[in-house]
């Protein structure tokens, strides 16, 4: 199953993709004497999520396709983030060789380089990217993100999918210049107002044939900054799941970012976005403040 969040009516409510387009979750609950919760990330804390997608397997999905006359056509919904206030943010940096080598650092080979990004940070598809005041180099970074479907504590790493709601598509960015100052300030170098995209979807697990295929490419301007395939990364999703449920609980709807190909820098008007395998792509234009 693939959900994204739309704004209708004032509200950003939950919805379920079709052929034919988006299908609000409140037009199921109407349509289809159901009565799931209308919100994403209420959706994913109560456990619905996972109970909308087994009897979405079970036969709700005919039943959703045949309401395509009221379904909202792809190009004419207006996206939001999935939702926006996950207790957690967790951001991995450097995770594959290639981008190290943008920073010139070594690439973390024993443990993974994370960091947490707050909620202040996120914007949806097809919202401004801003380039704050204080950075003349910010890049900006395409990662595949897992998004936790359950509290957990001490997972394992065979035991990873079982507490992964989905995954989606994630534009991170960065102040580099400001990192570069000195590592210390990464958290504020992550950290300005829309320095975090994700959507336009979330993809269940059962949608996905073998995370570890998957190619995550940085797109500028329509062009392929760069690409890699998620085994090239050095902590691959098995691995960070279970690294990062080792330090804290994890609670429904916390999201990691498992770390980019490649950062792209980012100057007034440009287009990003980030490609996956089989993914809906995730895009925003660029506005420089200093502008």
């Amino acid at each position: 199953m693939r959900l994204s969040t739309i704004k209708l009516n004032g509200k950003e409510v939950a919805s379920v993709v079709t052929t034919a387009g988006l299908v609000p979750v409140e037009v199921i609950n109407k349509k289809l004497n159901q009565n799931w919760l209308t919100d994403m990330f209420w959706l994913i804390k109560s456990g619905q999520l996972e109970e909308l997608n087994n009897w979405y397997r079970a036969g709700g999905k005919e039943k959703i396709e045949n309401l395509e006359d009221d379904a909202i056509p792809k190009d004419k919904a207006d996206y939001a983030p999935l939702y926006r206030h996950p207790r957690k943010i967790w951001g991995i940096g450097l995770n594959y060789v290639d981008h190290a080598a943008d920073l010139a650092e070594k690439a973390p080979n024993t443990e993974p380089a994370s960091f947490m990004k707050p909620d202040t940070t996120i914007i949806g598809p097809g919202d401004i990217i801003k380039i704050p005041l204080q950075s003349n180099g910010t890049t900006a970074e395409s990662e595949l993100g897992v998004i936790f479907g359950k509290e957990c504590k001490d997972v394992e790493k065979v035991d990873w999918l079982s507490v992964v709601a989905g995954f989606t598509t994630i534009i991170d960015m960065t102040a580099e210049d400001i990192l570069r100052k000195n590592p210390r300030y990464l958290t504020r170098a992550k950290s300005f107002d829309t320095f975090f995209s994700f959507g336009p979807e979330l993809v269940t697990p059962d949608e996905v044939e073998n995370v570890m295929n998957l190619k995550v490419a940085t797109v500028i301007n329509g062009k392929i900054h760069a690409q890699n395939v998620v085994s090239n990364m050095t902590f691959p999703p098995d691995y960070l799941v279970s690294f990062h449920s080792k330090v804290m609980t994890m609670l429904p709807g916390d999201i990691i970012s498992t770390g980019t190909p490649r950062a792209v820098h980012i100057s007034d008007g440009d287009v990003v976005e980030c490609w996956i395998d089989g993914f809906e792509s995730l895009k925003n234009p660029v506005k420089d403040l200093k502008k």
